[in-house]
C-alpha cells in the first residue's frame, strides 16, 4: 500500500533526519543531496507538490567548524546551527539547481505555529512558493530557540506543517527502515511493522529506545508525528533515507517501510 499511497498523494511533506544527511564521519553527505534532488524532481514531474522539513543545521555546523563539536554550552550549539544552516541550505541549493528547481528557506519556532496571525503568514508564504514551483525547506530556528520556545524535534514539526498545509502524505526519512517490534540494531529477530492502524496498540507492544547523538528524536517522536497527522486523516510513511533512491524504491515496491493509516 505504500506505493499506492505515494502515487495517490499530490501534496507531500518529506522530513529528512540528521543521520540521513550525514555520513559515517558525521559530516554532510553531498551524494545524498544530489540523489534526493533527483527523486524530488521525479515526484514533481508526476504533478506533486513537495515541502521539505530538514534537520541537520548542527551537524552541518560541525562539518564546517569541527572544533566546537564537543562543546555542549547552549550558545555554542546555537552558534553551530547559525553556521550550519548556511551550509545546509547551500547543499540543498546546489543539488536542486542541477534539476532546475529553486528552493526557499523558512525557519520557525513554536511561537510561530501557535500564533494565528503568524500561522496565516506561514500558510500564505508556503502557498506562494509552491504556486511558483519553489520548494520550501523548513527547519526549526535553532539559533534563537531555547527550551521555552522550542518545538524540540523535526518529526513533530513536519507533522505540524503537514496539518497546516492539509497535506496528503507525510514521509519521514530516517536511519531505520520503519517501526520494528524491538530495536533492529540490537535484535536480529526484530520484525518490521509494515502497516499500522492502531497506534495505541503499537505503543504497548514495541520497545522504544533512545535518540541518536545528533538526532533529537528517535522512534518516540516518529510515533508522536504519526499520531498528529493521522488524527487529521493524513497517512504517514517511515522509511530509511540512507537507502539509495529510497523514494523511488518505495514507489517501485523494491523497498519497505512502515505505513501509518488514519
Amino acid at each position: 500500500m505504500i506505493s499506492e499511497t505515494i502515487l495517490d498523494s499530490r501534496k507531500i511533506v518529506i522530513k529528512i533526519g540528521s543521520n540521513t544527511l550525514s555520513n559515517k564521519e558525521g559530516i554532510l553527505n553531498k551524494d545524498f543531496f544530489y540523489a534526493f534532488s533527483k527523486q524530488v524532481k521525479a515526484l514533481k514531474d508526476k504533478g506533486k507538490q513537495i515541502i521539505i522539513v530538514s534537520s541537520g543545521a548542527r551537524i552541518a555546523g560541525v562539518s564546517t567548524l569541527g572544533k566546537w563539536k564537543r562543546k555542549e554550552d547552549l550558545h555554542y550549539k546555537q552558534a553551530l546551527c547559525a553556521i550550519g544552516q548556511v551550509e545546509l541550505m547551500d547543499s540543498f541549493r546546489r543539488s536542486f539547481k542541477d534539476e532546475d528547481i529553486l528552493i526557499g528557506q523558512i525557519l520557525l519556532t513554536k511561537d510561530d505555529l501557535s500564533d494565528p496571525n503568524r500561522t496565516l503568514n506561514i500558510r500564505n508564504t508556503l502557498f506562494t512558493l509552491l504556486d511558483e514551483g519553489v520548494i520550501p525547506v523548513i527547519n526549526e530556528n535553532d539559533s534563537v530557540s531555547v527550551d521555552e520556545i522550542k518545538i524540540g524535534d523535526n518529526d513533530n514539526l513536519a507533522a505540524m506543517i503537514a496539518n497546516l498545509w492539509n497535506a496528503d502524505l507525510l514521509l519521514l526519512l530516517s536511519d531505520i527502515d520503519g517501526v520494528y517490534d524491538k530495536n533492529p540494531h540490537e535484535n536480529s529477530d526484530a520484525i518490521l511493522q509494515e502497516k499500522i492502524t492502531d497506534i495505541e496498540k503499537l505503543k504497548s507492544e514495541i520497545s522504544i529506545g533512545e535518540s541518536s547523538s545528533f538526532g533529537t528524536g528517535g522512534i518516540r517522536t516518529k510515533i508522536e508525528a504519526a499520531e498528529k497527522v493521522t488524527q487529521y486523516g493524513i497517512p504517514m510513511i517511515l522509511a530509511c533515507g540512507k537507502t539509495d533512491n529510497i523514494i523511488t524504491g518505495l514507489i517501485d515496491k523494491t523497498e519497505k517501510g512502515s505505513l501509518f493509516l488514519p
